[in-house]
């Protein structure tokens, strides 16, 4: 009898637990998506709707954030407790940092700061969450396009390359946590070890004073599904070297190159792309004498005077460049990005142009799909 009703109280404890985990989990991912929106649609003068539209996420995550802080946790669950608490919170963090700001009359550059910390959290977040993609369908279905969420397994390693060499397989980090210099690597895990085709490889190159850590979320969600190796780089100071542009730009071509060493990569279908000074420093070292990046996509950049002293101008001719800006920019205005394509233009790039009506100085996430087409 006793042991019966250990049974039951275990059933009934397990139980207690999966609500909860049914309960937060929703929650999270809908404050990540959320902030994914926000992130999207950051411009001043939209602030206030932003506040209006976040806030009722951020009170739904935290009525289900206290409850599941405080349950006991299986001895088996107590990992999976952690990372999903933690994931919890940190998005709870950016959503609470993006309502606070968008309430307030902070001027814009207290404004970009508190958007840069609820990037980062936002992107800890899924860091920490990634790893329950496996026991979660629903993160991994949010960690996939919605083309590629009728067959989650098949972004999983395959059976055969579950052996020693699954290391290769997943998230990597070159250096210290938050250290500048070095690279976030992701080699998706449908990544057959055992030979087969090569795999294009994307590079992409973070705004001022960002991170590779933080960066490489912005693309992995394509990475995944589309199957590419990407690559996210970090710069050596707050921000690239668009003055001396060799000085990251050596970094850079030496990580590609290991990275091409260690994998199967498309030497054919190489893209450099960047946000911001990320979008500028594409332009500088991707048409740089020997540069071997086939592709260049600088989103929200400008074509930095050093373009013409160094020859690049003369170096574009016949080279794919996908310019995307957003007309409502407030640190770089538009007309410089037309300006820029026009000039790429006339030095013969096979140049296509994006001016986005509704963006402003932010990441335009749904340009990623669009981009990988356009590469082939």
């Amino acid at each position: 009898m006793q042991d019966t009703d250990e049974d039951d109280a275990q059933e009934a404890f397990e139980a207690a637990f999966g609500v909860a985990v049914g309960r937060l989990g929703p929650r999270v991912l809908d404050g990540l998506s959320a902030l994914e929106q926000a992130f999207r649609r950051l411009h001043p003068p939209a602030f206030p709707a932003l506040r209006t539209y976040l806030s009722p996420v951020l009170e739904a995550l935290d009525g289900a954030i206290g409850p599941f802080e405080s349950l006991l946790t299986p001895p088996a669950l107590e990992a999976f407790h952690a990372d999903l608490l933690e994931s919890a919170r940190l998005t709870r963090g950016a959503l609470a940092g993006l309502v606070e700001q968008s309430g307030g009359e902070q001027g814009r550059e207290q404004g970009a700061a508190g958007a840069l910390q609820a990037m980062h959290q936002h992107a800890q977040a899924q860091a920490q969450l990634y790893a329950l993609r496996t026991v979660l369908p629903p993160v991994s279905a949010y960690f996939a396009e919605p083309f590629a969420r009728d067959n989650l397994a098949s972004l999983e390693a395959m059976p055969s390359d579950q052996g020693e060499d699954s290391n290769r397989l997943g998230l990597f980090r070159s250096g210290e946590v938050g250290a500048r210099g070095g690279f976030d690597l992701y080699v998706p895990e449908s990544y057959p070890l055992d030979g087969g085709e090569k795999w294009p490889l994307v590079v992409a190159l973070h705004g001022g004073a960002g991170h590779g850590a933080d960066f490489i979320w912005t693309w992995l969600r394509e990475a995944r599904s589309r199957r590419f190796l990407l690559l996210a780089p970090t710069s050596l100071g707050s921000t690239w070297s668009l003055n001396a542009p060799a000085t990251d730009g050596a970094a850079l071509a030496q990580a590609v190159e290991w990275v091409s060493q260690s994998w199967r990569v498309d030497r054919d279908r190489v893209l450099l792309t960047g946000l911001s000074d990320g979008a500028t420093m594409t332009l500088l070292v991707g048409a740089a004498e020997a540069a071997r990046y086939t592709h260049l996509a600088p989103v929200s950049g400008v074509l930095h005077p050093m373009n013409f002293a160094i020859g690049n101008l003369e170096r574009v001719r016949g080279r794919p460049i996908f310019l995307v800006h957003g007309a409502l920019d407030w640190m770089f205005p538009v007309a410089l990005a037309r300006d820029a394509a026009r000039v790429l233009g006339e030095a013969g790039a096979q140049l296509t142009f994006r001016e986005i009506e509704d963006l402003s100085h932010t990441y335009p996430r749904e340009v990623n799909a669009e981009i990988m087409e356009w590469i082939g």
